[in-house]
């Protein structure tokens, strides 16, 4: 009994460290995915980084902005990501309400587990946005004004 129990456990011990791989892959995927996002949008408003900077935006305020925007844009996602995931966690639990499905009988989203979610959300989106902000900040208002 004490060896199938630790079997049983090593398999969650290797599901848990497989999840944790996926997730962090996700996670990376996004902040990769926001950085090219946040890139475009530098690119696209060159001239307004520009024209902000001539009328003495400091390069903070320039890091400040495009950061706000990753955060905002990941955020976001992230929370109708989290309620999608929630809906239809709730769906499939009326589905199997009433038969025996054993340890799956109940599933739920644990708040602290949503709670820590959003707050990797914002940090992931706060360095997502770090590299364009870099670069937006460093453009110079006559470079920039001269655009297309």
């Amino acid at each position: 009994m004490e060896e199938e129990y630790a079997r049983v456990q090593g398999l969650f011990t290797g599901i848990s460290g497989f999840s944790w791989l996926v997730s962090i892959g996700t996670i990376l995927a996004g902040i990769i995915g926001v950085s090219n996002i946040m890139l475009i949008v530098v690119k696209e408003r060159t001239k307004e980084i520009g024209i902000r900077k001539a009328l003495g935006a400091t390069p903070w305020s320039i890091i400040s902005l495009i950061v706000q925007e990753s955060i905002v844009i990941t955020a976001a996602a992230g929370l109708i990501g989290l309620l999608l995931g929630t809906a239809l966690m709730a769906g499939i639990a009326s589905l199997i309400q009433g038969q025996d499905v054993g340890f799956f009988a109940n599933p739920q989203v644990d708040l602290g587990v949503a709670l820590t979610a959003v707050v990797l959300l914002v940090v992931a989106g706060g360095v997502a946005g770090l590299v364009p902000a870099a670069i937006a900040a460093r453009v110079q208002p006559v470079v920039a004004l001269k655009d297309e």
